[in-house]
Order: C-alpha cells, then structure tokens, then sequence
C-alpha cells in the first residue's frame, strides 16, 4: 500500500469507530425518537451535538460565509468537488431527487451545502456553474485549503488533499453527510451510500426538533 492508501485506510477507520461508538450511545438513548428507523435510515445522530469552528469560507456568489453560523435552517453538508468523476455528481443528484420527495414544509427547513475538497479547482464561478446544473438553491462553499480542512476534521468528515502538480488529479474523500441544526451546530451524519425513501420517511420529524 502506498503512503497515501494507507493514511486514507487510518482515516476512515477512525471515523467508522466514532460511528460506531454513536450509533451504541443512540441507540441506549431514550430521548432520541424512534433511533432504529433513524440508523435504518442512515441517519446517525450524536448523543450531544458539536459546535463548529469559527471559520470563513466563500460561496458560489463570492460573499463570505461564516461557518459557525449556519443558522436558523437545518443544514446537508457534502464533501466533494466539481471535477469528482463518480461518488460527488452521483450524491448531488440523489439530494435533488430527495428534494423532490420531502414535504414543502420540510423542503423550507434545509438547505443542501458542498463544501469542496478542491479549491485549487473550484472557484466560486465553477462551483456556481456546477451546481446550478443540479439545482440553483444549492449552496456551494470553497475558501483556503487549510480552512477547509479544519472544518472537515472539526466534523469527522477526512480526506485527503490532492497532489495539484498531477494533470486531471482526483481527491479521497468521505460521502457521508453532515447533518447541521437549526442552532448552528453539528447534529450527526448521514451515512453513505444515501437512500432517499428512507430518508424521505425519517427527515420530516427529525427536522420539526429545534
């Protein structure tokens, strides 16, 4: 295994234990609703929410998001980039089709966000163009590698950066969700590979919690 093989290996390792020790404290949980249609579901809700680091990044229009407020919606972030050949175009299309699925009431309570693990790449203008291929209502962030890499470790989501020098170069990366309260702080994730109708059945009640 190369250097890099193996640091993936470790990383995603390390996550699938911080998984694993969350879904045995949910589902010991008694305050978390109904936590076996939630896990069926994908849905893996942490036994107490995290805040996120005070972080700026960029969006798809060029203003400056700060990350720590995400506020006032519930929040699907996905780790990805616009040149991903498979996993990304793949879970971005999913997530439009789950839109399609939710009650409108729901709908008006999340916000779907790509944080990209490529800025080299993905300027505003790309992320812009890339999304509204999808839907124009989704939220495209990129900003400094090492800014993003903060976020993405203060939420468990690991991946590792890409050798820039290389021609058509692919970045490793998660494709679990991260799921963020109306409060600003990380509620859980959403394991991949992502099933819809499950998730259609289980997000409107877990979105009406504050």
């Amino acid at each position: 295994m190369t250097r890099t093989q193996i640091t993936v290996f470790v990383l995603v390792a390390i996550v699938a234990l911080v998984l694993g020790l969350t879904v045995n404290k949910v589902l010991t949980s008694k305050d978390q609703g109904d936590p076996t249609a939630l896990l069926d579901a994908g849905i893996v809700l942490l036994p107490q929410s995290r805040s996120l680091p005070e972080l700026s990044l960029i969006n798809q229009d060029g203003q400056a998001v700060a990350v720590d407020q995400m506020k006032d919606q519930w929040s699907l972030l996905f780790f990805g980039y616009t040149f991903c050949p498979d996993i990304c175009p793949a879970t971005l299309a999913q997530l439009r089709q789950l839109q399609g699925q939710l009650p409108a009431e729901t709908l008006a309570k999340l916000q779907i966000v790509l944080v990209t693990v490529d800025p080299n790449r993905d300027t505003p203008e790309q992320l812009k163009k890339y999304l509204d291929y999808f839907d124009a209502g989704f939220i495209g962030l990129t900003g400094e590698q090492a800014t993003i890499q903060k976020l993405a470790n203060s939420v468990s989501i690991p991946f590792i950066p890409a050798d820039t020098s290389k021609e058509n170069y692919t970045v490793d990366h998660s494709g679990n969700l991260v799921l963020i309260g109306p409060d600003g702080r990380q509620r859980g994730f959403i394991r991949a590979p992502i099933n819809n109708s499950k998730l259609a059945a289980q997000l409107p009640g877990l979105l009406e919690r504050p």
